[in-house]
């Protein structure tokens, strides 16, 4: 994922690393820690941010949510509508109906992140509630 926020002609360089941690050290080793470079791979990390299929609902969000505070600490802001719509795209394919609802909400652009998060939870745990309750009465 971070080998996604560095600029090509950098790539090759950074290919040997097999760990974030180890790659974050590299990148911070190569670039500095200024609040340029900080900003620039914040900005791509956000730009290029996607969630796995086996990624938790609660992992997709606080990495999301990490990168927007890192942002908006620099003084970069980003708004509340392209923060919904990233987080709705970036979801695995097994959200694909609830977010194409989402997507057609009018508040979209308004909806906190928090709440939009808390409705995919309930979602979610209704989901998992309606699984178990039909596993536990097919056995």
């Amino acid at each position: 994922m971070l080998l996604m926020a560095l600029p090509n002609e950098h790539l090759m360089a950074f290919n040997q690393y097999k760990d974030a941690k180890t790659l974050f050290d590299a990148i911070q080793t190569r670039f500095g820690s200024n609040e340029a470079s900080k900003k620039t791979l914040l900005k791509q990390m956000h730009e290029n941010f996607n969630a796995s299929s086996t990624e938790s609902l609660d992992s997709i969000f606080n990495r999301l949510s990490k990168i927007v505070s890192q942002l908006a600490i620099l003084g970069e802001n980003i708004s509340q509508e392209d923060l919904n719509l990233k987080i709705l795209r970036s979801l695995p394919s097994e959200w694909n109906t609830l977010v194409v609802v989402w997507r057609s909400k009018p508040d979209l652009d308004t909806m906190r992140f928090d709440d939009l998060y808390n409705n995919f939870k309930i979602v979610e745990q209704e989901v998992k509630g309606t699984i178990s309750s039909s596993s536990s009465s097919s056995s």
